[in-house]
């Protein structure tokens, strides 16, 4: 188990900063909350994650222990049901530039596919012919 030594919420830069024995990562609250290890993103089971979009604007309202093993974040949105364990955010924090950058990919394709979706959706037609 990896426990952070320290966590700092910071409010006004809408992160989390956890302390540990090799260095400290600062996790943004939208990086958390579109991570969250709850059902609602995770899903049920493989193949049901939900992407979650626009979420920028999100903040941390409050943090909360959860035994000895896990924090719950409570975020502005309404979102506190996952539980994030010790070992879930050190490796948010340790892979946090690979992360992101799948997320930012992930959100680019489903925006290029709703955007293609779109285009399929018009049918151009020929004007008729006068008579």
């Amino acid at each position: 188990m990896v426990k952070p030594k320290k966590i700092q919420l910071h409010r006004q830069s809408r992160s989390l900063e956890l302390h540990y024995a090799e260095g400290s990562y600062v996790l943004p609250a939208e990086y958390l909350r579109v991570y969250s290890p709850s059902a609602e993103v995770k899903g049920h089971g493989p193949g049901q994650e939900v992407l979650q979009r626009n979420k920028h604007d999100v903040a941390i309202d409050a943090v909360a222990p959860q035994g000895n093993y896990a924090l719950r974040i409570s975020f502005n949105d309404g979102h506190d049901s996952g539980l994030f364990t010790w070992g879930y955010l050190h490796e948010l924090g340790r892979d946090h530039q690979s992360k992101w950058q799948d997320y930012l990919t992930r959100v680019a394709a489903a925006e290029q596919a709703e955007a293609d979706q779109d285009l399929s959706a018009v049918k151009w037609m020929e004007p008729p012919t006068p008579q």
